[in-house]
């Protein structure tokens, strides 16, 4: 049977580095009141008036994987691009990062899928792999969120979380009996709760995308509903959770590491207790990184993965929550 195999990984982050003493300095917060709040110390941004895009940061963080991997950007049979944060509408960022790669006319998809993209990425990826479409993909996770935001007191909920930066894994097929690489994966969304969670241009379904009306309204800047948000994801977090785990017929304390989306400390803590899993058991790098929405899990992955915290046969959950409303996780057992 083929298996998807995460062969190598990489990140990148812009090299301005913010710690949450600079936006005091810009609007009324300080270093208490967003680390009570969120667990974030600091986060990167990309410097104003440079001259960036996110499939620019994917780029890097592709081409460390991509020599790790051993691989030239032509070899690939597939790239999948994660983002809410696209270079432009149209084309899509996947097609950018594959011109800049000098992958020729490798195939490239978007995913559109928030704090959940990477999840949708893995479960995309395996698909390809198990009805032998694509041996040979790259995955990447990447945003540019701080050109979006209002850095004022009245938007500083979202103004102190988003952050840019990106991460890649390279995904092989291998053909194998043993349960390795991705066991199973579960997404679900509900889009009941879709005014949760937004923001970016267009701000609404119809009408001229930009609009005088829109941009006096401010309704172009994040908006989240912390409360709704923080109740979801402790509820909805631990019943995924359990699915996965009753799926790939394995118990909580099989779990080697879990790796929640990057979202908010409090929400993960909150989760992990719900779950009873010790605290090594979790890895959170929110503290350094901020939320980098569809790059955490990667890049989270990456770390682990260069501070040898994950070991041969490890399983491993990814799992997380955000804009859609959408949920869900994976499961995966290192080779």
């Amino acid at each position: 049977m083929k298996r998807s195999i995460i062969k190598s990984t990489g990140r990148y982050v812009p090299d301005r580095h913010v710690a949450n003493e600079e936006l005091s300095e810009l609007m009324e917060t300080s270093n208490e009141w967003i680390v009570q709040r969120t667990g974030i110390e600091a986060r990167y941004w990309v410097r104003e008036g440079e001259d960036v895009g996110t499939s620019d940061l994917a780029y890097e963080a592709s081409v460390i994987a991509l020599e790790r991997a051993g691989w030239n950007p032509e070899d690939l049979d597939l790239i999948v691009f994660a983002t809410m944060t696209p270079d432009v509408n149209v084309p899509g960022s996947g097609a950018l990062l594959q011109n800049r790669l000098g992958a020729k006319n490798v195939p490239a998809l978007d995913i559109r899928q928030q704090c959940t993209g990477f999840l949708h990425g893995l479960e995309v990826c395996d698909a390809y792999v198990r009805s032998e479409k694509a041996r040979k993909i790259l995955l990447v996770g990447a945003e540019y969120q701080s050109r979006y935001l209002e850095l004022t007191t009245e938007n500083r909920d979202t103004a102190v979380i988003f952050a840019d930066g990106a991460g890649a894994v390279c995904i092989e097929a291998v053909e194998t009996s043993k349960e390795v690489g991705i066991i199973t994966s579960i997404l679900h969304a509900d889009g009941k709760y879709s005014g949760a969670l937004r923001f970016g241009l267009p701000a609404r379904k119809s009408g001229q995308a930009i609009s005088p009306t829109v941009i006096k309204n401010k309704e172009h800047f994040p908006y989240m509903d912390g409360k709704t948000v923080f109740k979801l994801a402790v509820t909805l977090l631990p019943k995924v959770t359990e699915e996965l785990l009753a799926k790939a017929n394995i118990k909580i304390d099989d779990l080697d590491m879990v790796i929640p989306h990057q979202a908010n400390l409090r929400i993960n803590e909150a989760f992990r207790k719900r779950i009873n899993i010790p605290e090594e058991k979790m890895y959170n790098n929110i503290q350094r990184y901020g939320n980098t929405t569809a790059a955490t899990l990667p890049i989270a992955l990456d770390e682990l993965l260069e501070k040898n915290m994950l070991k041969p046969k490890d399983t491993i959950m990814f799992i997380g929550l955000g804009a859609g409303l959408t949920w869900g996780g994976v499961i995966y057992k290192l080779i």
